[in-house]
């Protein structure tokens, strides 16, 4: 294998890239790729290169994808109106079928995507390889899922033939009724039970921003919840956060909020000294 011909000009640098790839060599890394800006099928494409960088370069990648605009766009095509409880959705039998539908249209775009691009990869859903089992969130919310059990075998294995698990997220609670799953929520409890090395959870904001509104490049969870006491860290973000802390402190070494507008974002943050958002350690 050629670094030199797999890492793209405006990447980070190959000495960077060398010195990082070892450290990464025999970990796992669980990437989160949603949020409102993954509409745009630019910032899709350049994701889908990075992945197949990784790929190539020997990287043991999981990406777990989200999909709340495509979701919002779709039950607005059928007049259904979305209620929200603490930033999740209010999800009923009507509206599970197509979250569902939604977001296994997207898994298989992700898929097909890498395919072409020349890296495998294999659909994980709740039609197909299911790997995460859920208990009900609060009865209030509906159909909506935390995870209770992730079968890591099935992740294992994919990764062992150098393929990437793409998985939605979806759960399976009794009688193998679907739920929904916030997107952070679930790549969160994925990387936990993998104990990884990294999650990375790429949004549309630059990462963790102090009160003056500049980019904090490396955080500890201490720091953080103090942050969140002097309200700082507000609405959105906190949820977010809380996936964050709470992967740190179950086993996940490092966890990175970085900015998927910007080109090669992930590539960045895990080959340069700099990064390319926020890292948060224990």
């Amino acid at each position: 294998m050629e670094i030199e011909k797999t890492v793209p000009k405006d990447g980070p640098s190959i000495e960077e890239v060398k010195k990082y790839i070892d450290k990464y060599k025999n970990e796992l890394i669980v990437i989160k790729y949603g949020g409102n800006v993954f509409i745009d099928r630019n910032i899709f494409n350049n994701f889908i290169s990075d992945i197949c960088i990784l790929n190539k370069l020997g990287l043991s990648i999981i990406i777990v994808h989200g999909g709340g605009p495509r979701i919002k766009r779709e039950l607005e095509k059928s007049n259904i109106e979305s209620k929200f409880i603490r930033g999740l959705r209010v999800t009923d039998e009507k509206i599970i079928n197509i979250v569902e539908d939604v977001l296994i249209d997207f898994n298989e775009d992700i898929v097909n995507s890498l395919i072409q691009k020349g890296s495998n990869a294999v659909s994980i859903n709740t039609k197909k390889n299911n790997v995460i089992e859920v208990i009900p969130e609060t009865e209030e919310l509906g159909f909506v899922g935390k995870p209770s059990k992730i079968n890591t075998n099935i992740i294992k294995d994919i990764i062992k033939v150098s393929s990437v698990p793409i998985i939605s997220p979806l759960g399976l609670g009794k009688n193998n009724q679907t739920f929904n799953i916030n997107g952070d929520t679930a790549a969160g409890a994925i990387a936990k039970s993998l104990k990884c090395r990294r999650l990375l959870l790429m949004t549309n904001v630059e990462g963790v921003l102090d009160k003056e509104k500049k980019l904090i490049e490396e955080i500890t969870s201490s720091e953080i919840l103090e942050m969140i006491n002097n309200e700082i860290i507000t609405e959105g973000m906190i949820p977010k956060i809380n996936t964050c802390l709470d992967a740190v402190m179950n086993g996940v070494t490092g966890v990175g909020i970085i900015d998927g507008r910007k080109k090669h974002s992930i590539l960045f943050e895990l080959f340069s000294d700099k990064g390319a958002g926020t890292l948060i350690r224990k």
